[in-house]
């Protein structure tokens, strides 16, 4: 690899860690290039970027973000990183239901809104609720007392409706 394409690696690297709001460190060897692929594919649905590059390179790019230097001395192997943006839950939840499949495949360490995670916690993480559950809870949990309330106006609705025709049955009798 020539100096420059190392260094466009980094940039990049670099770019997408920065923007990023959980980091997943993965050893894939063992693994073969369809595996790979359909963890690839199953990233790419959730709208997690998956990145394999050498451990140095990585290492330069997180260095140039600042705050991963609890993680540095965790690359080594092989390492891919799958970068979340919008669910930092989401990895977590894709690469447990692979490792089901694929015991070879390990997460070494992640950082979720800068804060480290071992591998061996992946399964409480899995288990973290998505962005969209917390705000389907958030929005069923503000409906309730809406819909309380819709009721109680109702109910007050049908009473006034109820002593207005009393009152215009008596006036016309």
């Amino acid at each position: 690899m020539k100096r420059e394409e190392k260094q466009q690696v980094v940039a990049e690297v670099t770019e997408v860690a920065r923007k990023a709001t959980g980091l997943f460190f993965t050893d894939f060897a063992g693994l073969t290039v369809e595996q790979i692929t359909e963890l690839r594919r199953e990233f790419r649905k959730a709208g997690v970027q998956y990145r394999v590059a050498k451990n140095t390179l990585i290492r330069k790019a997180l260095e140039n973000v600042g705050g991963y230097d609890a993680v540095l001395d965790r690359l080594t192997g092989p390492t891919g990183v799958a970068f979340a943006f919008d669910d930092p839950a989401a990895p977590a939840k894709i690469i447990q239901k692979f490792r089901e499949k694929n015991e070879k495949f390990s997460l070494k360490v992640c950082v979720i809104e800068r804060q480290v995670f071992e591998g061996s916690q992946l399964a409480e993480l899995a288990k973290m609720p998505t962005r969209k559950e917390i705000i389907a809870t958030l929005v069923a949990t503000m409906q309730a007392p809406l819909a309380a309330v819709g009721g109680l106006i109702n109910s007050l609705l049908a009473d006034t409706v109820s002593v207005i025709g009393e009152v215009e049955r008596k006036r016309a009798a």
